[in-house]
């Protein structure tokens, strides 16, 4: 689904979220991905149910966030306590919903200078 036609210059703007995969800023992905305001990672994870808090390595560097967005797929998905306790014990407050509303946040939220992050799996 379109949910954008003009990015902004100055960050990463989600514009189409499908079953494929993603295009932010005007580069396709395949796949499950990260983005934050400055960058976009192919995030190599296959199951929501398989995460662990190594699949969130690639966020530490920039953490503490204000949230991660945790786009679930199709719907929302429960993250385990254990898991979401891990994150938030390192800087990563988890808020999951489906991917679209991810998305949809993710950009309102950067645009508002918020410091969020998105970890998206197709739908």
């Amino acid at each position: 689904m379109d949910i954008t036609r003009q990015g902004a210059t100055d960050r990463q703007v989600i514009q189409r979220y499908a079953s494929d995969g993603f295009k932010v800023s005007g580069v396709s992905f395949t796949g499950a991905v990260i983005v934050t305001v400055t960058n976009t990672l192919v995030w190599p994870v296959t199951a929501f149910s398989a995460l662990k808090i190594e699949d969130f390595a690639p966020l530490l560097p920039q953490a503490p966030w204000d949230v991660c967005l945790l786009g679930c797929g199709e719907r929302t998905e429960f993250v385990p306590p254990d898991l979401r306790a891990a994150l938030k014990a390192k800087g990563i407050p988890v808020d999951a919903m489906g991917t679209g509303s991810a998305c949809r946040t993710f950009n309102v939220l950067t645009a508002e200078g918020r410091h969020v992050v998105a970890a998206l799996f197709a739908l």
